[in-house]
């Protein structure tokens, strides 16, 4: 009898996956832009910073080549419903995170586990 073990992919720790609509890579779900379309009957995508907002959820890596990707691929469109308004999501890939930076001069402060010699 000729048993063969099948290999599955695991994903690095217990981080959730999901699928850039511009590359169409796997990524963690930290490393990914969440993307809804705003209701009240306008065809705008808004950039969900907190990943909270109720709706159809689309994800994109936050980068101008997985944006012009989407936006060639026509991928809002299809992956929203109809929703095909970019601009808070091209502004907010071009300018950065809203959220303030720490410094790159700043390090980590280390503590010293209890009980060690250093």
């Amino acid at each position: 009898m000729n048993v063969r073990k099948m290999t599955v992919p695991v994903a690095s720790g217990n981080q959730p996956e999901r699928t850039c609509i511009g590359c169409r890579k796997k990524g963690a779900r930290n490393e990914l832009l969440r993307l809804v379309a705003e209701g009240s009957g306008s065809n705008a995508v808004l950039v969900d910073e907190r990943r909270r907002m109720a709706g159809r959820g689309a994800w994109l890596h936050p980068s101008e080549s997985c944006l012009a990707l989407a936006l060639k691929r026509r991928a809002f469109g299809r992956a929203l419903r109809g929703a095909t308004g970019t601009a808070a999501v091209e502004r907010r890939i071009t300018s950065g995170p809203s959220v303030a930076r720490v410094p790159a001069t700043a390090t980590p402060t280390v503590q010293p586990e209890s009980g060690s010699e250093n």
